[in-house]
């Protein structure tokens, strides 16, 4: 054995020890970049030493070593190009459907992986058949559903394509693809030269499954959608990494599966929905529920009146929200978190988990202005103390501040947990109009007499906000 076998040996033992640790370091904001850095690095390992595991291969392998080298340069050309390109100049705003797109191309390697297993008709035991099948159609779901919310997100597919027995439509597709994997599976142990046509028919029907599963899904649920694709792609990835006997594949697979498992349970908990619900069931259904009329007149204010309430006031709470994010306006915003904290007004911000359209959106958001950490909180964290806040500024929020969740059992958000804006003694609501949020559902916040609505973009309202302040000078 020699030391380029050592290496290669012990290398998936080490790339996992980076995946773990830099996961580890993702779990806070404080070292978040250095734990992606790290799980980077061991991701490079893992390439490197597949190019020189490429020279350590049997005879009837080498002819073909060019040109497959040659396929796998170019391709980590384009891909690394164009992800670097995308990943320095995305806009916040577009963020959520570039981790969409990017998830669902890590589903679409796994489902390449399957296919090739399946295809080249060299794998002739029963479990490793069947766990590249399973691979193959969790990461083909994961593809095409990924593609999907990518369109839902970014706005080329506007509205949830419904119709009658859909599910019943689409619990068909599945056993059908499930049934042409077995067939596959079975013809090919037995040789028979129908193996290879049945393999192709069930990865067509595992994207088209994919495609049925969420084009149902509203907007409001795609947070869940993009975690719960998040675990799917770990989990194709996990199992393609069996049949390859690769461990450094298998342990990030895994890794990835349980972490976004877990996201998925803490954001459908944030949502009120069971995990049997998001799986199972068309958990979008309700998005799309139509907006409840009038509830009474809202009471508007103009920003400079608003900016001077929270200057002489003693505490200010922010719920920042997908419109903040639309405006571009979390540096304009942080320069008025500052001109409040240098008046002596307590600044805290309040992130709901499902605020924005991904997990950590606003996190995200916020950490690129400049907000320090300390300054942000959980829902969970926050929620008792705007009883005794002065002021709750609530910027693009709609359905995570809406009190119907709580008392209304007709509302499609009823039992959703909420941020508890409605408690505090003045609430001030930055909104371009007078429409709903994402579920579609009419928002009785805006109607209390604690609240004033600040009608306009995000961007305008808060410049303006900043200049009042600066007018009233540091008395």
């Amino acid at each position: 054995m020699n030391v380029i076998d050592y290496i290669i040996g012990l290398s998936g033992l080490l790339a996992s020890g980076l995946f773990i640790y830099g996961l580890k370091g993702m779990s806070s904001p404080v070292t978040a970049v250095r734990g992606i850095v790290i799980a980077g690095w061991g991701m490079a390992f893992v390439v490197a030493v597949a190019f020189l595991q490429a020279f350590n291969v049997s005879d009837e392998v080498l002819p073909h070593l060019p040109v497959n080298l040659g396929l796998a340069v170019l391709a980590l050309l384009l891909g690394g190009l164009w992800a670097g390109w995308k990943g320095k100049t995305v806009e916040m705003t577009a963020m959520p459907q570039m981790v969409a797109l990017f998830n669902g191309m890590g589903g679409g390697s796994a489902a390449a992986i399957s296919a090739v297993a399946m295809l080249r008709h060299t794998e002739v035991d029963a479990l490793h058949l069947g766990v590249t099948m399973a691979g193959g159609l969790i990461g083909c779901i994961s593809f095409t559903g990924s593609l999907i919310a990518w369109a839902k997100l970014d706005g080329r597919m506007r509205n949830p394509i419904r119709f009658s027995g859909q599910q019943i439509f689409n619990l068909v597709v599945f056993v059908g693809t499930v049934g042409l994997g077995l067939m596959a599976v079975m013809t090919q142990m037995q040789g028979s030269p129908d193996a290879g046509l049945f393999s192709l028919l069930f990865f067509a029907g595992a994207l088209f499954f994919g495609l049925c599963m969420t084009v149902p899904i509203g907007g409001a649920d795609m947070p869940v959608v993009i975690s719960l694709y998040n675990a799917f792609t770990g989990l194709a990835v996990g199992l393609e990494g069996y049949v390859m006997a690769d461990p450094a594949l298998m342990i990030a697979g895994m890794v990835v599966g349980s972490a976004g498992t877990l996201l998925t349970v803490l954001m459908a908990k944030a949502m009120n929905r069971s995990i049997a619900n998001v799986l199972f069931s068309n958990f979008g259904a309700s998005s799309g529920a139509a907006a409840a009329g009038p509830q009474g007149q809202m009471k508007s204010v103009d920003p400079a009146d608003a900016a001077t309430t929270m200057r002489y006031d003693s505490s200010v709470i922010i719920i920042p929200g997908y419109g903040l994010a639309v405006a571009q306006a979390q540096q304009k915003l942080y320069e008025l978190v500052k001109m409040l904290q240098a008046a002596g007004v307590d600044v805290k911000f309040a992130i709901h988990p499902v605020a924005g359209r991904m997990p950590g959106h606003m996190n995200v958001l916020l950490a690129e202005a400049g907000v320090p950490y300390d300054m942000i909180y959980d829902m969970d964290d926050i929620n008792d103390s705007f009883k005794t806040t002065d002021v709750a500024l609530v910027i693009g929020a709609n359905d995570v501040v809406n009190p119907s969740a709580r008392t209304d059992k007709s509302s499609p958000i009823y039992g959703m947990p909420i941020l508890n804006a409605d408690q505090a003694k003045q609430v001030f609501v930055i909104k371009r109009g007078q429409g709903t949020g994402y579920s579609g559902v009419q928002n009785p916040l805006f109607f209390l007499p604690n609240t004033a609505m600040v009608f306009g973009d995000a961007q305008a309202v808060l410049s303006k906000m900043v200049e009042a302040l600066k007018a009233l000078g540091t008395n």
